[in-house]
């Protein structure tokens, strides 16, 4: 009996100890254990960085991606005497000083290095384009706005022209040609506002930030095409466009060349030099030009 009664006894202990486990169990956790599992957990889990895109350098603008680097390299050359071998070197650093930003600088020494870059193209390849001036301006404004959003500009500028000109000889209104490109770059101005206007449905940072500066030269750019295609024909227009494209597009990698920046700005004398001789031993050829010779080449070939 009293093995039973024992044996009764440690059974309802041990429920009664179950009972308050479980209850302890199914209670909720208090404010404290909650605090303290989310500090566990949030320790033990990692923030992942979230990637921002490297800003693009523009030479056109006085901005640290574009100022400092050429500072640096400045800095770490060693320019002996001014006279007779290092006058541009002591007058670059000399206008720096003066707060003249050092990417005009070099902006304006490669400009020559453009130039003769589409004389080339035009001399010895045969890309002709509008001419060297508007080329190399264009490339200028791809270095502003970046290569795509040039394009798109540039294009939509010679569609409103176009389609400006277009309109004017389908209701037959006869205008002397200065007013005619007035009102043809009217129009175009009013394309450029619309496509601005509508900054905030397409959201481009490079959009909103374009300036006065690469929308000019677009627009100059339409009024040779409208030129060209009142003097010629649409189909010559289309294809000096197209070439101006290629040699803007050409220009503009040239000017985005790292080595180049650091030789034009480290090495000025020497660049002038070669830029001059190189020009004078390019108005000096009077062969073949590379797409004659394809054009030509069965003729060659007999």
């Amino acid at each position: 009996m009293k093995v039973v009664f024992t044996l009764f006894f440690i059974f309802l202990t041990s429920f009664n100890s179950g009972s308050v486990l479980a209850q302890t169990r199914l209670l909720p956790p208090t404010q404290s254990e909650e605090d303290e599992f989310e500090a566990t957990s949030s320790a033990t889990i990692l923030e992942r960085p979230t990637p921002t895109a490297l800003p693009r350098t523009d030479l056109t603008k006085e901005t640290e991606e574009s100022v400092e680097p050429l500072k640096k390299i400045l800095d770490t050359q060693e320019v002996g005497s001014a006279l007779p071998f290092n006058p541009v070197k002591y007058a670059i650093r000399g206008a720096i000083d003066a707060g003249v930003p050092p990417n005009t600088l070099v902006l304006l020494l490669l400009l020559p290095g453009v130039a003769a870059l589409i004389a080339a193209a035009r001399h010895l390849v045969g890309i002709r384009g509008f001419g060297i001036f508007l080329p190399a301006a264009l490339s200028v404004v791809f270095v502003a706005t970046g290569p795509l959003m040039g394009i798109g500009l540039f294009l939509v500028i010679v569609f409103v022209s176009t389609s400006a000109r277009m309109l004017l000889r389908k209701l037959k209104i006869k205008l002397q040609y200065l007013p005619r490109m007035a009102l043809i770059l009217h129009f175009v101005v009013l394309g450029i506002l619309l496509i601005l206007f509508l900054a905030p449905v397409i959201r481009s940072s490079v959009l909103t930030n374009v300036s006065i500066f690469p929308v000019l030269i677009l627009v100059l750019l339409a009024e040779d095409f409208s030129r060209v295609q009142l003097g010629k024909s649409a189909k010559v227009a289309i294809s000096l466009t197209i070439e101006t494209l290629i040699l803007a597009l050409i220009s503009y990698i040239f000017l985005n060349l790292k080595f180049v920046q650091e030789f034009a700005l480290l090495k000025p004398e020497v660049w002038i030099l070669l830029i001059v001789a190189f020009d004078f031993l390019l108005g000096r050829y009077i062969g073949l030009r590379v797409m004659e010779m394809w054009r030509f080449r069965k003729l060659i070939s007999k």
